[in-house]
């Protein structure tokens, strides 16, 4: 089963556990209720624990579609957008990664030892992942500067809505803004994902 799969399953029984917590009562009245919101914590806990569990396993075996996150809503992704997670962030984790082991085994490596991991890479391997690394500043670029112009027009928009007499234009302007991005992203996701898929057939 995927991670994505069991993501599914695990967030289905994450609404049944909340909507339990929710209907408990809240201050326990009697030595049952007690006892039965502290077993239904520790199921909480033991869920969230499961989760972390699972998705390490899961980061061993295919680590790319976890920071992808293709479960995720629009929104959620906006988010980590937002909150600073950028692509490009993993291309720092993996050279960074990639430059701790080479420094490390580097008398096995000159002996022509193979390790098989990221400090193994290949001349070819490190151009693959360098022009990828910049196509992805691009896209992020690019995603920026629309940002900032999404940020202008919802400022001139509350403006206008502020006054006596807004104008229409500027509402239906930002609204094709927001339906353009959302396929923009769309079709970036798809075509970035059959990009890092082929590059990643050369390693």
């Amino acid at each position: 089963m995927s991670f994505y799969q069991f993501y599914q399953t695990w967030f289905e029984q994450l609404h049944h556990l909340v909507d339990q917590l929710s209907t408990a009562p809240n201050p326990p009245t009697t030595p049952d209720h007690h006892d039965s919101l502290l077993t239904l914590v520790h199921k909480v806990l033991t869920h969230y624990s499961d989760y972390y569990r699972i998705k390490q396993l899961a980061a061993h075996s295919d680590v790319l579609s976890l920071f992808s996150a293709p479960w995720f809503t629009s929104l959620e992704r906006s988010l980590h957008w937002a909150a600073g997670w950028r692509p490009t962030t993993l291309f720092h984790l993996v050279l960074t990664q990639s430059s701790i082991l080479f420094e490390s085994r580097i008398v096995d490596i000159l002996r022509g030892l193979r390790t098989g991991d990221l400090g193994d890479l290949s001349p070819t391997q490190f151009a693959l992942l360098s022009d990828l690394q910049c196509e992805t500043v691009r896209e992020e670029n690019a995603i920026t500067d629309e940002l900032s112009e999404w940020q202008d027009g919802a400022s001139e928009l509350l403006s206008l809505c502020s006054s006596s007499s807004p104008s229409p234009s500027v509402g239906s302007d930002l609204e094709g803004k927001i339906v353009r991005r959302d396929g923009d992203s769309s079709d970036d996701h798809l075509r970035s994902g059959a990009d890092l898929e082929g590059k990643s057939d050369g390693w």
